[in-house]
């Protein structure tokens, strides 16, 4: 028996939040560019590629977001939810490919010698605007992404995290630049600004896998300990769960009720639905019934033995 409990579009929500962040980081891309052209400064020039990334991400993000509609359709029963998933994760390879230019161009630069920087309190005054900017997207993107449950959001939003602290990084070393006259500065900015985007893209990698791959949600005990909890149900076995936890689970399991009539077995597996909704968010649920010869006293679930 299956469960079908319409998904939230929460689309033309997210669609906002990102149309805000692509906006922003346009503007952000174009202000650190002009600044890191007229210095000289090949951080802020890097500064500048991790904004343009940003807004690649958020333009990624928008075109993801038009194909994860959350209803099933012909094609798609179980719903689009996973292309926010692949999106994500374009975002962290906008992540990494930052991060290998800004090491390539230090590189290049130390190989070539270091030129003086021409940079002045205009230009630090610039950026510690452009900060503040970023660090306002950052906690919107963070707060509307928890809000809306949506993994492209939070991902999104780790990626302009990033980009704060390479700013803080670049004001910081162009400060010094400017104040003690050390050029080498500059460069030195390179590896923990490569460093931090690795660990960022890692992040995004790490908290979106799973999810793709169809990693457990909920552990089978848990499953079995809510649905034994409902009047009727004997046993339940062969317990399987995937989805993300609070946004949308599948689970599937087989079941054994105290009970030979049809209505009076539908009702209790949709109690068991209901039990199980109520403890993890939203759940659609295929309940296999079987006879009461199949109850086991051990739970059992797929892949492995009880």
């Amino acid at each position: 028996m299956a469960s079908e409990r319409a998904a939230t579009d929460r689309r033309k929500e997210v669609k906002r939040v990102l149309v805000a962040a692509l906006v922003i980081n346009l503007s952000m891309t174009g202000l650190k560019l002009v600044i890191g052209l007229i210095s000289g400064s090949l951080a802020v020039i890097a500064d500048a590629m991790h904004s343009a990334t940003d807004a690649l991400s958020s333009l990624m993000g928008l075109i993801t977001n038009g194909l994860s509609d959350p209803r099933p359709d012909r094609d798609h029963p179980y719903g689009h939810d996973k292309y926010e998933g692949v999106g994500a994760l374009a975002i962290a390879g906008f992540i990494l490919f930052t991060a290998i230019e800004i090491l390539i161009n230090a590189g290049e630069r130390l190989m070539d010698g270091i030129p003086p920087l021409r940079i002045n309190g205009h230009e630090l005054l610039l950026l510690l605007i452009v900060l503040g900017f970023n660090l306002g997207l950052a906690l919107y993107e963070r707060r509307e992404g928890r809000r809306l449950q949506s993994h492209l959001l939070m991902a999104d939003a780790r990626h302009t995290t990033s980009d704060i602290w390479t700013t803080v990084i670049v004001l910081l070393g162009l400060t010094g630049a400017w104040w003690f006259q050390v050029n080498w500065l500059d460069v030195a900015l390179a590896a923990p600004l490569a460093v931090l985007l690795i660990r960022v893209c890692w992040d995004v990698v790490r908290t979106n896998l799973p999810w793709l791959v169809d990693h457990i949600a909920i552990a089978p005990e848990a499953i079995h300990e809510q649905a034994m909890a409902v009047p009727g149900v004997l046993n339940c076995h062969d317990i399987a769960s995937r989805g993300v936890l609070g946004q949308r689970v599948f689970v599937d399991m087989h079941m054994v009720v105290e009970t030979d009539d049809l209505p009076t077995a539908h009702s209790i597996t949709e109690q068991v639905e209901e039990r199980l909704e109520r403890r993890f968010g939203p759940v659609r649920c295929t309940i296999h019934l079987e006879p009461k010869d199949y109850a086991e006293q051990s739970i059992t679930f797929r892949g492995t033995h009880g």
